[in-house]
């Protein structure tokens, strides 16, 4: 069965997104920029296009972190480097990372159309995504096509989290939900910062909204919200696909696919964003 347009897409960008989050060369560029540890340069990355915020707007922007985990990391990393010296590092660990594993494949076609993309995220009501596509476009290519990735796996996020909100779910919720379906609660729990404690409660909550059975497996009603939300998730996405055009789009595929395909080798299988393989389905 072929995925939807917007879906497909995201299987392409978000392993070049990615590799700011699981190469050795990100974690070294941060590291160089004063933010030892994954979880300094994590914090630290993401949320330096919002500028030295404190911990409370990327508890909500980020949704599914515990809330203790974000504040061990902010604002102290803000006294470590500052926003600018992190995008600085996050953008030239990406860039690195891109040209070992791309391996000189061409790439500025690729980065034209996925920039031009990026540039039709509509970002009302999606804070993540307008902070990164309020950053210069980077003329060299791998770190346009870094940057375009970057705007585009916020903008579905932002939407995502939106869609999770109307149903009435908060952070721990949707993981616990996940974990019932597809996902591990292994990989997500740690991950994420929650205690078993919360972790529990979350679990409690799903089984009294008739989302989890008695030994904790998802439920029919539980699976259909799941393809709702993800329709849902869609849809949001939707917009820069349309704005592009189906023709252009349809040229991107092509270029994109194999670079999707060699920035996924350094990605974990389990993962706690739950990438699947890149898009393999013609």
């Amino acid at each position: 069965m072929s995925l939807p347009i917007a879906r497909r897409m995201w299987t392409m960008f978000e392993p070049l997104h990615d590799v700011t989050y699981f190469t050795p060369e990100a974690r070294e560029h941060f590291e160089a920029a004063g933010l030892r540890g994954f979880w300094r340069g994590y914090f630290a990355g993401r949320c330096a296009p919002l500028g030295p915020v404190d911990a409370a707007p990327v508890i909500a922007s980020f949704f599914n972190f515990a809330p203790a985990t974000v504040r061990r990391a902010l604002p102290d990393v803000w006294s470590r480097a500052t926003p600018e010296a992190a995008l600085k590092a996050r953008q030239a660990g990406a860039v690195a990372a891109l040209a070992r594993l791309l391996d000189g494949q061409p790439v500025e076609e690729a980065a034209d159309l996925l920039a031009r993309a990026a540039s039709h995220a509509h970002t009302a009501g999606r804070v993540l995504a307008a902070a990164n596509q309020a950053l210069p476009v980077p003329d060299e290519p791998l770190a346009k096509l870094w940057h375009a990735a970057t705007v585009l796996r916020e903008h579905r996020g932002d939407g995502h989290v939106a869609a999770l909100v109307a149903w009435e779910l908060d952070g721990c919720d949707a993981l616990a939900w996940r974990t019932s379906m597809d996902l591990s609660r292994e990989v997500l729990q740690p991950a994420r910062g929650w205690t078993d404690e919360e972790w529990e409660e979350a679990v409690l909550r799903l089984k009294t909204r008739g989302w989890l059975d008695i030994e904790g497996r998802a439920t029919a009603l539980a699976s259909e919200a799941h393809r709702d939300i993800e329709a849902v998730t869609d849809r949001a996405a939707q917009r820069p696909w349309d704005e592009l055009g189906t023709e252009a789009t349809q040229r991107l595929i092509t270029v994109l696919k194999p670079l999707a395909q060699a920035a996924y080798r350094d990605i974990p299988n389990y993962n706690p964003i739950g990438l699947p393989s890149p898009d393999l389905n013609d």
